[in-house]
């Protein structure tokens, strides 16, 4: 499980039918300091995540098992809203 922010949303007007009504977001994975690492990613939003949230993203294969449907392309998933992190 990956800690990200979300920094935007994407806008699919066409899709697979498996995909609607799901929000489709730009993600920035973070470290455990919650600084910025590697590249943006787009993940499927499961939890009604918003721009500026801190979330937690499964990944992978993972990344379908909130999904209604199994064996969907999925990537990356948001399944959790981070209220904080404390080491």
């Amino acid at each position: 499980m990956l800690l990200g922010k979300v920094e935007g949303r994407v806008w699919a007007t066409r899709k697979l039918d498996v995909f609607q009504g799901k929000k489709l977001m730009v993600v920035q994975p973070l470290d455990e300091d919650l600084k910025a690492v590697s590249s943006h990613i787009i993940a499927v939003d499961t939890v009604d995540a918003g721009v500026g949230d801190v979330v937690c993203l499964a990944t992978s294969k993972e990344a379908s098992v909130p999904m209604e449907e199994k064996m969907i392309p999925v990537d990356a998933a948001i399944v959790g809203i981070v209220d904080r992190v404390d080491r």
